[in-house]
């Protein structure tokens, strides 16, 4: 059986896992990115974020659903986006996604089957086979998207963070109490 999930059909044991998250860890580039990377003459580096996946963000934050980011590049950009969008645990320039997963899972008290994580690539991979919900983006690699317990419709830096607020705010009976904010 599967649940309408806005974008399509969510199968009933991913609805049944999104209802328990209590905190969603996200990767960057390829997830709240297209992954590419625009370097300008000067060195400075550009990324372009959709509103839809901030509005989002901030909805799983008004509904007590906790934000984290972990990545492994380390840029100011990231640092100032996520700090707008209220996520207060940002990880820049992690090779090793577990330890910081760790130290969440302690900071918030919560088992890993309460957590769910983002990701595109196979440094994502640690984690995502830790998490109650692992999730790929459409545009993922192959074998991120094969592993994983839920592949978005849309791609990352096109919605996709915000089709997975989404169904979390769904599955728990909070999409009509949380509150985004298109930033």
């Amino acid at each position: 059986m599967s649940r309408d999930g806005f974008y399509g059909p969510v199968a009933d044991p991913v609805w049944q896992a999104a209802s328990q998250i209590q905190l969603l860890i996200c990767d960057v580039d390829g997830v709240f990115s297209d992954g590419r990377i625009y370097l300008g003459n000067h060195g400075e580096e550009l990324k372009a974020f959709h509103t839809r996946d901030g509005y989002g963000i901030k909805a799983l934050l008004s509904a007590n659903i906790q934000v984290a980011v972990i990545t492994g590049r380390k840029s100011q950009i990231v640092e100032t986006r996520m700090t707008a969008l209220g996520i207060p645990h940002i990880f820049q320039g992690i090779d090793n996604k577990l330890a910081p997963f760790e130290w969440l899972l302690q900071h918030y008290q919560l088992q890993p089957r309460q957590v769910a994580y983002i990701g595109d690539d196979m440094v994502d991979l640690p984690v995502m086979q830790r998490v109650g919900l692992s999730v790929c983006v459409a545009d993922g690699h192959p074998r991120v998207r094969q592993l994983a317990h839920l592949v978005t419709y849309l791609g990352g830096g096109h919605g996709a963070l915000r089709e997975l607020a989404d169904l979390l705010l769904l599955s728990q009976d909070k999409i009509d109490s949380a509150h985004g904010m298109s930033i």
